[in-house]
């Protein structure tokens, strides 16, 4: 895998952390930014470009989806996953407009290693 800078925004330091351990095994090259909500995330990318994000659907003041359109208004290239443990079908088909991916959680390795390699 080449070098990427990936974008890990999660409101839980347990999943930022098993994310993170998950993209520095399968790309040790990667550049990982990690925030814990949505005007972090944007704060710490702001004159950093994106190729890859995964973003919490359900944190503290912005939500996910938010935070993906601005992402994506940004840095238009970016692959973006979302991740959450319930997905309603009006979010799943915004989240199908912008070209969104789904994570399920739990996270597991698997998961993230198919969303970072297709």
């Amino acid at each position: 895998m080449t070098s990427q800078t990936i974008l890990v925004v999660d409101d839980s330091r347990v999943s930022r952390m098993l994310i993170r351990a998950i993209i520095n095994q399968a790309n040790p090259q990667a550049e990982i930014i990690e925030a814990s909500n949505g005007d972090e995330a944007l704060s710490k990318t702001e004159s950093h470009p994106v190729d890859i994000a995964t973003l919490d659907l359900n944190m503290p003041g912005m939500d996910g989806l938010l935070l993906a359109s601005k992402l994506l208004e940004k840095y238009p290239q970016a692959k973006i996953g979302l991740l959450t443990a319930n997905i309603q079908e009006m979010v799943r088909q915004k989240a199908h407009l912008m070209g969104i991916q789904f994570i399920s959680k739990p996270i597991t390795e698997e998961k993230i290693l198919n969303f970072l390699q297709n």
